[in-house]
């Protein structure tokens, strides 16, 4: 776990930093200085464009990982790298045609209920392949297990030019138009460096050969292409939907309260940047007992850590909004708790998704994320009209829940392992009576006093407990190192 740790915790930094921009251009800079329906076009086009993503560059970023560490000789290594830069144009190209000749089409359903989204249509296509791109040559960086400077330049660089932008915006240096077409900008020159970074970090013989087993590669690509675009649906569907239902403002309220929520998830992102190269080596050399060491490991390290955060953000959450100052923008406030525990289920997963996507059963990937994405766009649909944004959230949790009961039952069923232990019950009983304990404790201090105040307590007593139960090797030797 050494290199695990090590990277993990400088992702987990920069991730740290990176919500830390994005929570003042959320909670503070786009709902003061943007109007509201800018702020929720922009949340659609760029849910949007993660959506299609996937199939514009044929999965090409899963592909690498899988693939990379199976060839031994450097020829072979640079030719299948080419191959995951050419393949997506043979998808982009033709679509693009396709599209200038259906796009008054497409524009037209897409703004049925808010026009506003018409005239920037052709932006979603756009954003699309620049972050495919990323994504491909981020997946360079990956196997060769250099991660951090591709986070820092996706969650980092990315967040603090939308903030520039914002007060550019504020000061009327740009209209919130033009605030727009300069987010596509940002996306674009992001792609750009991760470009120039990857050739820096692996440069390879710029000659393209078809790999030997590209019947095997297409064959995976396309699976996990269907795959990747049904998970993009579970983690976009929602922002995708409910301008069809509602008012686009609806989800600049939606998409604060989700952001609150996602930074539950910063260990998990965090540590994927590694441990899925790592995993995909490791099942690649067919090592089941380090898989499963890792996929223990990484489901309690995630918890506990995860933990702390869930209860930071929902004992603190009315006076965070109360920070923000935004009335109309409480309408997230369930939001924030529902998917906070959909996050925490994911946490407690681990490494599942790499160790299904990494193994010759990859195909079933295929299939969950079908049922899922289904049943999600349904469950929105109904909920969304029944309950508004917190449907949309309930929507998310339930599907969340059933998937990933239904995918560790088949790692379990397969490869006879799975993450669980006596801990992760331990963790679970401290999260809960600590959410409990402080959930109805109220102070009447300033909500920045009530905030430090009630971290202060939550983590030493959060702290002590995961101490004292022996919850984590891995966090207690950090414990006894610093």
């Amino acid at each position: 776990m050494g290199i695990v740790l090590k990277q993990s915790f400088n992702n987990t930094v920069i991730l740290f930093l990176g919500f830390a921009i994005g929570g003042i251009n959320v909670l503070f800079l786009y709902t003061h200085f943007l109007h509201e329906d800018y702020f929720g076009l922009i949340t659609f086009l760029l849910s949007t464009a993660n959506i299609i993503m996937p199939l514009l560059v044929f999965g090409m970023q899963h592909t690498i990982i899988k693939f990379y560490s199976s060839y031994k000789t450097k020829r072979e290594q640079d030719g299948f790298l080419m191959t995951t830069l050419i393949l997506p144009l043979l998808i982009i190209i033709p679509l693009a045609f396709v599209g200038v000749f259906i796009y008054n089409i497409i524009a037209s359903w897409l703004s049925s209920q808010n026009i506003l989204i018409k005239d920037y249509t052709y932006l979603i296509f756009i954003l699309a392949i620049f972050m495919g791109y990323f994504e491909v040559f981020h997946s360079w960086t990956k196997v060769q297990f250099n991660s951090v400077f591709g986070n820092f330049i996706k969650e980092v660089f990315a967040r603090l030019c939308t903030s520039f932008l914002l007060l550019a915006v504020y000061f009327k240096y740009i209209t919130n138009e033009e605030f727009i077409y300069a987010i596509v900008v940002v996306y674009g020159l992001r792609t750009l460096i991760m470009k120039l970074y990857a050739f820096f970090v692996y440069k390879p013989v710029l000659k393209f050969k078809i790999p030997e087993n590209i019947k095997e590669i297409l064959s995976f690509s396309f699976y996990i292409i269907i795959a990747g675009s049904a998970s993009g649906i579970l983690l976009e569907i929602d922002k995708f939907m409910i301008p069809q239902i509602k008012q686009i403002a609806e989800v600049a309220y939606y998409s604060v309260g989700i952001y609150i929520a996602s930074v539950i998830a910063i260990p998990t992102r965090a540590m994927q940047q590694i441990t899925s190269p790592i995993t995909a080596k490791e099942m690649n050399a067919n090592n089941i007992v380090e898989v499963e060491n890792l996929y223990k490991q990484t489901s309690i390290n995630l918890l506990v850590v995860g933990g702390l955060f869930f209860l930071l953000i929902n004992i603190n959450i009315s006076d965070l909004y109360e920070i923000i100052d935004k009335p109309q923008f409480t309408k997230g406030i369930w939001i924030v708790l529902i998917i906070s525990i959909a996050k925490l289920i994911e946490l407690a997963q681990g490494t599942a998704n790499a160790i299904l996507v990494n193994s010759k059963y990859y195909k079933i990937f295929f299939y969950l994320s079908l049922a899922m994405a289904i049943s999600v766009i349904f469950l929105n649909h109904w909920l969304i009209n029944l309950y508004g944004i917190n449907g949309a959230a309930l929507a998310t949790l339930i599907v969340v829940f059933l998937y990933s009961l239904v995918k560790l039952a088949y790692i379990k069923f397969k490869l006879n392992i799975q993450p669980f232990g006596r801990n992760t019950l331990k963790i679970l009983l401290i999260i809960l009576l600590v959410y409990i304990g402080f959930n109805f404790w109220v102070f009447n201090f300033n909500p920045i006093l009530n905030i430090i105040l009630k971290g202060l307590l939550i983590c030493l007593i959060y702290v002590f407990l995961i101490k004292k139960f022996q919850i984590s090797e891995d966090i207690n030797s950090l414990f006894s190192k610093f």
